[in-house]
């Protein structure tokens, strides 16, 4: 673990302490659907992932409800929940993220630099030189940082010579209402494991709005949580690893959705700054949503918006409850006239 990770008790309870490693959660809330009292809530993910927000992922709702079970830090796929008992970390092979077998390299590896390349959250490093006795091969050291990894498999796949084994945290199931996603691409960003993209259409060829890889999907349900208009459905199916009282965690977690994500943002404007342009009001996807012709560029034919309106030449809230705070209109804003902020969990 790195030394200068930040630390977060979310709650204690005589000698126990649920501590947060917020750098480490991928924002999918598994923790949220585990946990028995309802109190964790995850929430303003694509906002976050974007750099739109400066906030955490997972937040507790009232620290004094919870009981220190522990269970959300059994469920969390990359460990960024520790459950701690007199400072010690308890970290058996009840945890999901302990029982996993981390991602390893073996003796074949030729370092070919490979893996290091297509890593999505860079935790491969690679070090190599021509080999001194007159073969015609590289040596050197292929390290995988276990702290981050994801388990998302992409490095076995592109490895040429098998030596790259990887488990990965839960089988599942991923679906995408095509009518109702709006590309806003929240889902494409806030994947930990690349398992989402848009293909390149040829000339007159239609393709879905989404893609999804199901080889690299950990079906963790990141992408779930961030959409702003709930288009995309994850359910996990199986627990992977072999671990110590599995049956509990598949009660709590198999086939139920992912939590709804907490509205923990508002829309703050300046009307001073802003151009009246209405970018902001035919890509936000609520709005979209709402009305196809919206999107397509009629902006001006409606008489009513669901999120965002212009009038009077100026941006206006219609309604901040319906936000997804995916930040599509911070992102297009020209004159940075419409951002993000923070607010309270009630």
């Amino acid at each position: 673990m790195q030394d200068d990770m930040r630390l977060s008790v979310l709650s204690e309870k005589k000698d126990r302490q649920l501590v947060y490693k917020p750098e480490k959660c991928i924002g999918c809330g598994t923790c949220v659907q585990a946990c028995p009292k309802g109190n964790l809530s995850v929430g303003a993910v694509g906002a976050v992932t974007r750099g739109l927000l400066d906030a955490d992922f997972l937040e507790i709702k009232e620290s004094e409800d919870c009981i220190v079970c522990g269970i959300c830090a059994r469920v969390c796929p990359t460990g960024a929940l520790e459950l701690k008992q007199e400072g010690k970390t308890l970290n058996d092979r009840s945890y999901i993220s302990m029982a996993m077998k981390p991602t390893a390299v073996n003796e074949n590896c030729v370092h070919c630099g490979l893996c290091e390349d297509i890593c999505p959250i860079a935790c491969i490093q690679i070090t190599r030189e021509i080999s001194a006795d007159g073969s015609l091969k590289l040596v050197g050291k292929t390290l995988i940082d276990s702290e981050c990894c994801v388990h998302c498999g992409w490095c076995a796949a592109v490895c040429p010579v098998n030596a790259i084994s990887v488990e990965k945290p839960f089988e599942g199931r991923w679906t995408r209402a095509e009518d109702v996603c709006q590309t806003c691409h929240t889902c494409v960003e806030v994947c930990p494991a690349n398992a989402l993209f848009n293909k390149k259409a040829k000339a007159g060829e239609r393709v879905e709005k989404i893609t999804h890889r199901p080889d690299a999907c950990i079906y963790c349900g990141a992408c779930a949580v961030a959409c702003p208009v709930k288009a995309i459905d994850v359910r996990k199916t199986a627990i992977l690893p072999e671990m110590e009282k599995k049956g509990s965690l598949e009660k709590r977690l198999l086939e139920t959705p992912v939590p709804d994500a907490l509205l923990r943002t508002c829309l703050e404007t300046d009307e001073a700054a802003c151009l009246g342009c209405g970018n902001c009001v035919i890509v936000c996807p609520v709005n979209a949503l709402e009305n196809r012709e919206l999107a397509a560029g009629y902006l001006n034919d409606m008489d009513e918006k669901a999120l965002l309106e212009v009038k009077n030449g100026k941006i206006s809230v219609v309604n901040q409850d319906r936000c997804g705070a995916d930040g599509a209109c911070a992102l297009i804003c020209p004159v940075n006239a419409i951002w993000l902020v923070k607010r309270e969990v009630e």
